[in-house]
């Protein structure tokens, strides 16, 4: 049933690819008129990420009584990126579909193209954005090795999951609309959750708890193939693609069903 949800809602948006890239430029555009550092903008997130990351790794380095490493600010811009990526793709899919009522209410198309359009949307800021990553692992002399083989795949999932979630929230958001709140409280804490400006292995036992966090081996993997060279655990990649693929086959068939109700809902 979930598959062919999947397969419907893939066909939809290949058949409506115009209206998505339209809607996705049209966020791009409005994202950046009429500012003084136009596509600057984009830089802010992961420069803002890697800042504070990097006051923490000083006092961790202070308190432990060794100097910073290079290495050490390469793995937090390394992760900051693709975090960056999914609060501001959640921020602004959630409100997606309560942003276009004009639009949901009065003109037959799949209503799924604003969550995607946003996701995408977010997708070109990310790779904006990574001229400051590429600069900062230039910097850290970081090297490339087989290991970077293992980057599409991990982006490959955490596009997927981000995605998934940004349909279940913005349709979610249509129906109560106290959603918004909820996810700006949880993405502003999720960050002490998530494995941004540390890894994992600090927390010795605990690490596994933290790693139940579906975002967290994708970070860890993408700080392993890019900065140590090293391929991602696999154990904990394949749940998080797990549940990745759970949250790909079930959100496209939650949105569908409950699409019917979207104008009743504004």
């Amino acid at each position: 049933m979930e598959a062919l949800s999947l397969r419907r809602f893939a066909r939809s948006m290949w058949r409506h690819r115009e209206l998505l890239f339209m809607l996705t430029w049209r966020d791009i555009r409005i994202k950046y008129k009429q500012t003084v550092l136009g596509f600057l903008w984009a830089l802010l997130m992961p420069i803002l990420i890697v800042s504070a990351g990097l006051v923490v790794k000083l006092g961790m380095a202070h308190v432990s009584g060794r100097s910073l490493q290079w290495s050490e600010l390469a793995i937090v811009a390394v992760k900051s990126l693709p975090w960056a990526f999914f609060t501001s793709t959640l921020r602004f899919a959630t409100l997606s579909l309560t942003n276009n009522t004009t639009l949901v209410t009065k003109i037959a198309f799949p209503r799924a193209v604003f969550p995607v359009a946003a996701t995408l949307s977010q997708a070109f800021d990310a790779v904006v954005a990574s001229v400051v990553v590429l600069a900062l692992l230039v910097l850290a002399r970081t090297g490339v090795s087989w290991a970077l083989l293992w980057v599409p795949l991990l982006l490959l999932l955490l596009g997927l999951f981000t995605g998934a979630l940004a349909l279940l929230l913005s349709a979610a958001n249509l129906f109560f609309r106290d959603v918004k709140y909820v996810v700006e409280v949880v993405i502003t804490f999720a960050i002490f959750f998530s494995p941004v400006f540390y890894e994992v292995a600090m927390f010795g036992r605990w690490a596994d708890l933290l790693m139940l966090n579906p975002l967290a081996p994708l970070l860890e993997g993408l700080g392993a193939a890019v900065v140590h060279h090293q391929a991602p655990a696999l154990g904990w990649l394949a749940y998080s693609a797990g549940v990745t693929l759970l949250l790909t086959l079930l959100a496209p068939a939650w949105f569908l069903r409950l699409e019917p109700r979207f104008a009743e809902s504004i």
